[in-house]
């Protein structure tokens, strides 16, 4: 059951694969390393917006939407989620142990480069479901 960690909801990997198995979940889930963590193991289907680059994002999201924040450990997610918090965005989680985690407990792991992200459809202004 997700917990909170200085203000922010964690989920553990049970729980997040249950949001990724789930079609009628509507939840966002993002990678936030880098692009060399990212090819070398990463969730399939999982936008890659590295720490980095995420403040570019706060303004191109729909704070309405529920957020899934994934790193290789659970902390610069966990940094992700708190930025995003204090920007309006009420309903953010940290994938508590991260990809470490994931791989810990034999979640299959994809490969590759990152698809491109204009792929997913995450900015609000781009949105078809309203």
């Amino acid at each position: 059951m997700a917990h909170q960690i200085e203000g922010i909801s964690h989920l553990n990997w049970q729980e997040l694969k249950q949001i990724l198995e789930d079609p009628q979940n509507q939840a966002v889930v993002i990678d936030v390393r880098e692009p060399e963590e990212y090819e070398e193991a990463h969730i399939a289907g999982l936008p890659l917006i590295p720490m980095g680059d995420i403040i570019d994002w706060t303004e191109r999201l729909d704070p309405e939407r529920e957020y899934v924040f994934v790193c290789r450990s659970g902390r610069r997610s966990l940094e992700v989620a708190k930025y995003f918090q204090s920007n309006g965005f009420g309903r953010v989680h940290n994938f508590e142990g991260g990809m470490l985690s994931w791989i810990e407990y034999g979640n299959p792991v994809a490969t590759g480069s990152a698809e491109p992200i204009e792929r997913y459809n995450l900015d609000q202004t781009n949105r078809k479901d309203g």
